[in-house]
Parts: structure tokens; sequence; C-alpha cells
């Protein structure tokens, strides 16, 4: 990929002269898709990104979120897509190393990772393999580091099988006298790297990233992707908890995208400021480094602090004593960007200009259609065994048990549940944690999958006796130039703002991800969200079913009110085939989120659990275990007779349901009252074993029964 002639004819004009080859390089990255958002950001003003909690929005390298006046917690999102198809270890486990220094550049420390994987159909052997590469890179680096990974999702779907997604998150904690942002403050102070050597991996790590996979990524393109090292990481994550600790650094911003260009460029940039760079000061792990390659390389583990004069013999003596490399590189100054080496100058442009003039694209957009109504008869045994059996709706148990999720002594909720749990004894406040996305939702109904999307996260949080806090979002789409695509993407982007906005959860920062293409096709537009909520406490109902109390179905109009199924975007239809639109979602969400949170902490709930991804026999399927089954009669559905419409009562995926177990069911339905209907369906048992019976037929799966269908991923990946 090269500078567009429109982008060079634009910047010339500018500048007045013509381009040097370093300063061409510099614009062709930072003006790329991955780094100016071109064609994402006239879309990203829907996002309400504001609110009392909020201390840093978007923009900077994370957000900064308010637990209390003096706990701060940072959310950070990025995807490692492109890198992850051509090397599934090294780019995933970059992608961790990337979103880690995000959080340390605002002066917090990282206590929990996310991870939302989205792979080919699991049935390929080119699937599996990514699969398992990218696990390994996430738990390898996110384990040496001493950061646990919590929660997140796996989906397999047939249009990632050209380009997979790795989209991982991270959440720090600070004081807020901690807080260090990514503007550079003063002229004067020195520019200072910290970290590791830099070389040649990862070079034009950005343009790449900005543009469809081809047939022969894989090995054409390993140069752009980066190589971690998560011991120096780990070196650098307690040398910058020194330097923020004694109040050394001024600003600071990891070197990500476009290495050291883009890092130290938009630093400056932020402040109104500019830089003077010496490009042979930097200190290197490869000989013979031209300006371009110290510039534009995307080498990992390393920062770069403004740090005034009189502190720098002092970083110096940290970066030392964590034998980490340290280089003083230049200065901010109140004029250009400036870069030199050996003493010529290779760079000098206006920073704000670098990093945010190029012009945005107004791409034209076609609106996606709604899928037709062709609903197939199956037989009900075998369609709850292939959706419970499914590789996306399964345990994803051979994933996070590779992960250390206990780490740091706070994680109170482990992986495989509804929504992480961690503690942060700091604000005696639980922090929950919910991270996924539903590609099967957003390719039949862009808008209202997205807002699905967004509801069921925040189900996920409530299931915990959370309160939703705030988010950050990765949106992840095609080839942006093709209207289909680009009308989904916009789809996806209008339907998660509308639906935070209706859960006063403000989007306080993310990632956009476009060129997900390949010669397969182009992905599903898949709208990941990484949402937060807090509680009092750190303890929280399971999902897994107690032997004694009734089950109680809230959420769900088609049991109470007749209302029509829709099976549009469910694990039922890409499992049995047919099509159909996408359920209707409540009108009141918040009223339903919150009403569920306050219960789900009553003393007299046993369990609770998000119905969503597989419907009902999902839900069902993974509370029951060895020491308590469930009991349950599905009512018919307003006197409708045929099959189809009676299997759609397991099988559709209407947002916004749960599945409660109480002692106390006149209580919950008062809680409720008004807000959602609450069904009785079934109770506990002591028997370990799903009895199901669902108007016809009668199923009954013990708990090896249910573990075993839900055991695909194990059996194939170990």
């Amino acid at each position: 990929m090269s500078l567009a002639d429109s982008d060079r004819e634009l910047i010339e004009d500018e500048l007045g002269r013509a381009l040097t080859q370093a300063e061409a390089t510099l614009f062709e990255n930072l003006w790329s898709e991955h780094c100016a958002y071109r064609s994402s950001r006239p879309l990203l003003s829907a996002f309400e990104s504001e609110g009392d909690q909020v201390v840093v929005g978007p923009g900077d390298d994370a957000a900064v979120v308010a637990l209390d006046d003096s706990t701060y917690i940072t959310m950070g999102i990025e995807s490692h897509n492109h890198p992850s198809y051509v090397d599934p270890f090294d780019g995933a486990a970059t992608g961790v190393g990337g979103i880690v220094r995000d959080t340390l550049s605002m002066g917090a420390y990282p206590i929990a990772l996310t991870d939302s994987l989205y792979f080919g159909d699991f049935d390929r052997e080119h699937s599996r393999y990514l699969f398992e590469g990218v696990v390994e890179g996430i738990s390898h680096y996110g384990n040496c580091i001493g950061v646990p990974t919590v929660g997140g999702s796996v989906d397999f779907h047939p249009d990632y099988e050209g380009n997979p997604l790795v989209n991982v998150a991270c959440v720090g904690l600070l004081d807020a006298d901690r807080l260090v942002t990514a503007e550079a403050q003063e002229p004067g102070n020195k520019l200072v790297l910290v970290g590791n050597g830099t070389g040649r991996d990862g070079l034009g790590g950005a343009s790449f990233a900005s543009e469809d996979l081809s047939e022969d990524a894989e090995t054409e393109d390993r140069p752009a992707v980066q190589v971690g090292d998560p011991y120096t990481e780990k070196l650098l994550i307690e040398a910058n908890e020194v330097l923020v600790e004694e109040g050394l650094v001024e600003s600071a911003r990891d070197l990500g995208a476009a290495g050291l260009g883009g890092a130290s460029s938009e630093l400056v940039a932020k402040g109104g400021l500019g830089a003077h760079i010496e490009l042979e000061r930097v200190h290197q792990r490869e000989p013979n480094m031209n300006a371009l390659e110290i510039l534009l390389a995307e080498s990992q583990e390393r920062m770069c602090y403004e740090v005034r004069e009189e502190n720098v013999d002092r970083v110096r003596e940290v970066a030392e004593r964590f034998d980490l490399g340290c280089s003083v590189i230049g200065e901010v100054t109140d004029g250009d960007y400036v870069c030199t080496f050996d003493g010529e100058e290779v760079v000098a442009v206006d920073a704000e200009y670098l990093g945010e003039g190029a012009p945005m694209n107004d791409l034209p957009h076609e609106e996606p259609t709604v899928p037709e109504t062709d609903l197939p008869e199956a037989d009900l045994p075998e369609a709850f065994e292939a959706v419970v059996g499914s590789p996306t709706t399964a345990s994803k148990r051979w994933v996070y048990r590779q992960y250390d999720h206990e780490v740091g002594n706070r994680t109170s909720v482990r992986p495989g549940d509804d929504a992480a749990l961690v503690a942060v004894r700091e604000a005696g406040q639980g922090l929950a944690l919910s991270a996924g996305s539903d590609p099967l939702w957003t390719e039949c109904a862009p808008f209202d999958g997205a807002r699905a999307v967004a509801l069921e996260n925040a189900t996920n949080i409530a299931a915990k006796g959370a309160t939703p806090l705030a988010a950050v979002d990765c949106l992840n789409g095609g080839n942006p130039e093709k209207p289909d695509v680009y009308g989904g993407f916009k789809g996806i982007v209008d339907g998660l703002a509308e639906m935070c906005a209706d859960l006063s959860v403000p989007v306080v920062g993310g990632n956009v991800s476009l060129y997900n293409d390949s010669p397969s096709g182009p992905i599903p537009p898949t709208p990941t969200l990484m949402m937060v909520g807090t509680k009092e406490g750190y303890e929280a109902p399971p999902m897994h079913a107690a032997p004694e109390g009734d089950l109680l179905l809230v959420g769900d109009r088609t049991l109470s009110a007749g209302d029509e199924f829709r099976l549009g975007g469910s694990e039922y239809l890409a499992r049995i085939g047919g099509s159909d639109a996408f359920p209707e979602l409540p009108t009141n969400p918040a009223e339903f989120v919150g009403t569920l949170a306050d219960v789900a902490d009553a003393d007299h709930v046993a369990a609770v659990h998000d119905v969503s991804h597989g419907g009902l026999a999902v839900a069902l399927a993974e509370m029951v275990h060895a020491d308590a089954g469930l009991s349950v009669e599905l009512p018919e559905n307003g006197g409708i007779k045929p099959r189809a419409e009676q299997t759609g009562l397991l099988f559709h995926e209407q947002p916004g349901r749960a599945l409660v177990q109480t002692t106390d069911p006149d209580a919950v339905r008062e809680a409720f009252e008004g807000v959602a209907p609450v069904e009785h369906i079934g109770s506990g048992t002591r028997d370990g074993a799903l009895d199901l019976a669902v108007s016809w037929t009668d199923l009954r799966y013990d708990a090896d029964d249910v573990a075993d269908l839900r055991r695909v991923i194990d059996r194939e990946m170990t």
C-alpha cells in the first residue's frame, strides 16, 4: 500500500513542496483507515460518550471512568484482526500487549482482560489452526504479564474463514491523582523512549490493517506483523508504575500503530504543540536501520513519555532498574513536528495536520433487506442436540482454562458465567465485565442486531446484580467502499448507539476495524462491546441451578402474550436452515436491566442466567450440573399448534430475557410488574438432569449427556 495520489496532491498543496519519503510513508500510515477512521468517523457522532462518571472520553489511549471520587478505572479495546490471520500467535499476543500499554499510558495498572474471537466454520482445519494459535498467543502473553483474562466470547461463522477477528479489551485501575493523559504539556519538556529496542518488525502495520487480505497474505504480509515479548512488557508495567507513582510523567503514549511516528506526533498534536526528534538517538536492536524504519517500525513493548528535564535522570534510573532501554530522543516544541536523522531533516510538518488533516470519506450505502420467513420442520431432539452442541454455543472451557484468570487475587466470578466479577476493594465495589457480539444477529439485522448486542451485554451484567456503568466498542466491518457492506456497518453503529443511549450507558471509547474482507468475502458487521457495571461487594448469584427453587422465565413475550415467534439470527436456523426476521426488542430495556439487577441481589434468588445465544434450549442446558437439575414444562404459545412454532419456544433468541430461580416467585413477579412478563416454567431437582416437556415431546438429558453435547470444542482441540 502507498499514499494515494489524491492524498499526496492535497498534502503537497498544503505544505507547498514535495514530500520526503519519510513524510509520505508517515502520512500513508496516519491517514490510513486504521488510524484516521476516514470512513467511520462521520458515523461515530451517534454515540453518547458523556456522563457524570466519565473523566476521559474518546480520543485518548484509553477512557477513564470514576467509581468514586478517588478511584478510577480505565477502559480500552482494540482489534488485531489482520495480524492474527497472518500469524495467529504473534498477532493475538501483540494485540494483548498493545491494549495493556494503552492502559499504562493513562497511569493505570491493568487488572483484567477480555477477548472476543471470531473464526470461520469450526469444521474447517484452517479455522481450528487459527483458533488454536490465537488462544495460545493470548494465554501466553496474558499469563506472562500477570493480567487475568476474565471473560470474552468465541463465535464460529463461515464468513470469517478468510478474515478472523481478534478483539481484546483491558480494564485498569488508578487513583484520581495518578491520572496521565496523551496530551503534551509544555515546550522544553523531553521526549523519552522507554522499553524494548526498535527493530524492523511491524513495518507498515497501520496501512496493512487498512486493506483487504489477499490470498497470499500469510506469507507476503508477515513483515507487517509485530513480535511480542511479554517478559519485557511485564517489566514495563512495573517500571511505568514507579514512574507514575513518583510523578515523573507529564504525558504518555504507547507505541502502537505507526510506531514512534504515530505515538510522538499524536502526543504533541493533542497539546497543540510540536516536537524535535533525533531519530539516531532511538535505542535499536538491529543494525543499520534507516530513518524510515526507526520512525515507522511497530516493535512492541515501548512507551513514549514527556518528562521534565530535571526528572530525566531519575527516569533513566528506573528504566535501568527494570533492565529496560531508555533514550532521550528529543523535546516538545511550540513549532512543527520535526524529525532529523544524522543531522538531515526527514520530516517537518504540522503535527495537528498530520494527525487530524485526513479528509473524511462520503461513501454510499445500501439499506439491508429483511429476510423472508422460511421456517423448517425439525425433529425436536435432533434440533436440541444440534443447537446445544454447536461450537458457537458449546462450552468454551478449552479456551479459558488456558488463561490465568485468578492472578491478582481479584476475580470473584470466573470465565464461563454470564459476566465476570472483579473485586475493586479500593472502592468497596464489584466490577462486572461482559464482552462480545453475535454475528448471526447483526448479519440478519445490523441495526436491531447491534441493539440486541448492547442489551445482551447489559443483561449479563444485571444477572450478576450489577448496574451497567460504561462501555467501549470495537466496530468491525468489511470493505466500506462496497455500498451493501457500508450499509450494514452504518446499521451496527446506529443500533449500538441507540441501545446504549436507551440504557444510559456512555460509550467512552473504542476502535474501528474496516477492510476485513478477503477473497472469500466480507465478514458480517460485528460490533464487539465490552461493558462494565458496578455493585456493592464482590458476591453474585451463580448461573447454575440449585436443587430447590422455582424457575421463572422473565421477559419472554411469546409465552405471556402469544407474540409471534421470530427466529431470525438464531443458532437454530444456522444449524437447521431457513430464514426469518429478527425478533422485536423490548420497549423498556433500561427498566428491565435495572429490575433484573435488583432482583439478582435478593436473598431469595438462587440462580440467574441470561437467555440469548441458542435461546432457552442452551440457557437451560448451561444451568444443569451433577448436583442440580431442572424439571421444565413450556406452555403452548397462544394455542398455536404447528411444530415449527412450538419449536420456536426453545430456540428463538428474543433479547431481554433471563431465567431466575427463586424460593419466593411472588417477590420476583412483584418486582417485574409493569416491566416485563414473568412465567413459571419449572423447578430445581436433585437428580442432575434436564427434564423438558414441550407441547408434544418430552426430552430428558442427564448432566453427563448435556456435558457431552457441550464438549465439542474440547474433543476436537485436545
